[in-house]
């Protein structure tokens, strides 16, 4: 038999499977319980947050109250008469709307409603929009349109006002980390706890991503999983010598700074990644340093939070926002550079040399007494 990946296996087959989404679901079983379910509804988020899994799992709430099984499977592999899903990159044009407008008027074979989910719905042409403008708006009483999508500012204002809108949330580090956990438990695999908040933090807030990395994980070894697995399957810097780079940073030594950045690079870890590393560390140290270790803004395990407090100590604020945006602003000129080493050297050696070019700088400001032998006059 062929593989399954992790993404699709464990995909949220009910409300109380969805990781992360709670007021959505919530809002979406009372409206049913209540008979208040709408005839249009919008689902934006970003990629892997869990809008079609909903949009499957609202479709089937809603027509099959009973939990036939049959009818749950046929809708969650998307091949149900009576839930019709539409990928509107691949059905963009015009006359595919003029065609789902004509369908829409012939009752559900089996169901309660014909439900229409549209995946991507920005990728609906300006012509297909305007064709679906009318049935949006006034549909047959047993249509309910679900249009998702990932990039709300290009679905026009006309049809946003004629759906309910529900705005789906990046899912929390902790709650993945713990969903990963339940996945390889059922996988019979095991994995170090620092390994599960690696890669969920890794996602960004996407379960598809985090299962995809798992699933790259899984692939690349039958040991435990733990993180520097994880950094040689991606290629990422080794969490410690970043730790020792910014170490360096913050005790005024470029050089120890500089050659622990070396080892990363000499070990292929590209320039954006050890600089995109070493801005998310500035942010974490940043939000220490105006916060305190506050765990809604910080996903940082326990041993990795300590550390970081006591390095937030040793830094200015103004000076981590400083350096947070010359780690965006030299991964960006690097890679056109046709001297990129030199420039993230320059760049990281200029965080170490702050102080001292702080001191140049009012040097440089500073007005000169007129006279010969006249001392600079300093801030």
């Amino acid at each position: 038999m062929s593989y399954t990946v992790l993404a699709r296996r464990y995909r949220s087959r009910d409300f109380g499977e969805l990781v992360g989404q709670n007021a959505v679901a919530k809002t979406l079983q009372t409206a049913i319980a209540e008979d208040r379910v709408a005839h249009a509804y919008l689902f934006t988020g970003t990629r892997g947050v869990g809008k079609t899994s909903t949009a499957r799992i609202f479709a089937n709430a809603l027509n099959n109250p009973k939990g036939d099984q049959a009818i749950t499977d046929a809708i969650m592999q998307g091949r149900d008469t009576d839930v019709i899903e539409i990928d509107a990159a691949s059905n963009s044009k015009v006359e595919e709307a003029r065609e789902l407008i004509a369908n829409a008027v012939y009752r559900p074979m089996r169901g309660i409603k014909k439900i229409y989910i549209i995946d991507e719905c920005h990728m609906l042409s300006t012509a297909a929009f305007n064709a679906l403008l009318k049935t949006m708006e006034e549909p047959p009483a047993h249509v309910v349109f679900i249009l998702c999508t990932t990039e709300t500012h290009k679905v026009p204002a006309t049809i946003q006002s004629r759906c309910q809108r529900f705005d789906f949330r990046n899912i929390p580090t902790a709650e993945i980390a713990r969903h990963l956990g339940a996945v390889l438990k059922e996988e019979k695999r095991e994995a170090t706890p620092e390994l599960l908040h690696a890669v969920a933090r890794l996602a960004a807030g996407s379960m598809r991503d985090a299962l995809s990395l798992m699933d790259r994980l899984l692939a690349g070894t039958d040991k435990k999983l733990t993180v520097p697995m994880l950094e040689e399957l991606l290629g990422l810097p080794e969490a410690q010598l970043v730790s020792t780079v910014i170490d360096a940073i913050s005790a005024g030594d470029a050089g120890a700074a500089l050659k622990a950045a070396g080892r990363l690079l000499g070990r292929g870890t590209s320039g954006d990644t050890l600089l995109g590393s070493m801005a998310e560390r500035f942010r974490d140290l940043l939000v220490i340093a105006q916060c305190g270790p506050d765990p809604e803004l910080l996903d940082l395990p326990p041993e990795v939070l300590a550390e970081a407090e006591a390095q937030a100590r040793k830094f200015d604020p103004a000076a981590l926002v400083y350096n947070i945006a010359l780690c965006d602003s030299v991964a960006k000129s690097a890679k056109n550079s046709a001297f990129p080493r030199a420039v993230i050297d320059a760049a990281i050696s200029r965080m170490a040399m702050a102080e001292r070019f702080a001191s140049a700088g009012v040097v440089a400001r500073a007005p000169v007494a007129v006279g010969a032998g006249a001392p600079v006059k300093k801030a």
